[in-house]
């Protein structure tokens, strides 16, 4: 033991600063998951607040939980459903483009919106958006047609958000297939070429089966945000007039934590949401090493 750690120290000190950091922000926190079985409020802490069982698992029997359930599940579906392929077919895209200057305009132009907070997108489309005075209703009327509420419609809210997410997110996501593309041999388009291989035979055949091992790994890293739809994205641009559609169970757990003080059922909440979290990761894990033969461990 000791001979392998002089042997790798250079490796174990490199990485010693990020297990302190996973340490102190990942598991020491973990002890205040027994909130979820105590009644805590403020004048407690975590250690002397007296244990109240399951009974902060009430709200499984509350209709308006398994609403927020359903409108998690749906936003998250359609982000999968749109977001993860995107970024595979934009860096299949991307690769396939022969101007070098070209190429790169279209990569720094693509992956720009990441570095903008939720906050600044939220007011890009709420100034694009907007009822009186927005650039899109503008053009609507100029049709005839009447404006749309978006902001505070239940029909176009789940769409302003796959949509904003993609515009947001899509380039940065590339960057990972883009570099496990440049690990292929460029042999195997030669050989490819030679044998009479157009560019689609040379994506399906060479490109995509390359960057798979990526594709599982990243598909089982986004497996815990089909729980986790994003709170930063969603809670800027909710109000009343669309919060049937647009309350997901961050939300939910936001409101009644910090707003209604129902710090045991929103740790509850939580609680429950790591552990599906967690099993999705499992199962997609075994299901990845199963067909495709690679997964995080």
């Amino acid at each position: 033991m000791l001979d392998r750690l002089a042997k790798y120290r250079s490796q174990y000190i490199m990485i010693a600063p990020a297990v302190v950091l996973l340490f102190l922000f990942s598991y020491i926190p973990m002890a205040g998951i027994q909130v979820a079985f105590k009644n805590f409020h403020i004048g407690y802490t975590i250690w002397n607040a007296p244990w109240v069982g399951l009974d902060n698992f009430a709200f499984l029997k509350d209709g308006q939980f398994w609403i927020v359930v359903k409108n998690t599940l749906i936003i998250a579906v359609l982000k999968f459903v749109f977001g993860f392929p995107a970024p595979i077919i934009l860096a299949l895209l991307i690769n396939e483009v022969r101007h070098s200057g070209f190429k790169r305009f279209v990569q720094s132009v693509s992956y720009l919106p990441h570095f903008f907070s939720w906050i600044v997108v939220a007011y890009i489309l709420q100034s694009l958006l907007t009822l009186d005075g927005g650039l899109v209703n503008q053009l609507v009327t100029k049709t005839g047609a009447d404006p749309i509420f978006f902001l505070g419609s239940t029909e176009w809210f789940r769409p302003m958000i796959v949509a904003s997410g993609l515009w947001k997110e899509v380039g940065w996501n590339t960057i990972l297939y883009l570099a496990a593309i440049t690990t292929i041999d460029p042999q195997l388009y030669e050989a490819a070429r030679v044998e009479g291989a157009g560019r689609l035979a040379q994506i399906r055949h060479i490109t995509l089966p390359g960057i798979m091992p990526t594709i599982a790994i990243v598909l089982i890293l986004s497996m815990p945000s089909l729980i986790a739809v994003g709170m930063d994205q969603i809670y800027p641009l909710m109000n009343p007039a669309n919060q049937p559609v647009a309350d997901v169970l961050d939300t939910y757990i936001l409101r009644s934590g910090l707003q209604q003080g129902y710090f045991g059922m929103a740790t509850a909440v939580g609680l429950l949401s790591s552990v599906i979290s967690l099993v999705l990761v499992l199962v997609t894990n075994q299901l990845s090493r199963k067909f495709n033969g690679e997964g995080l461990w």
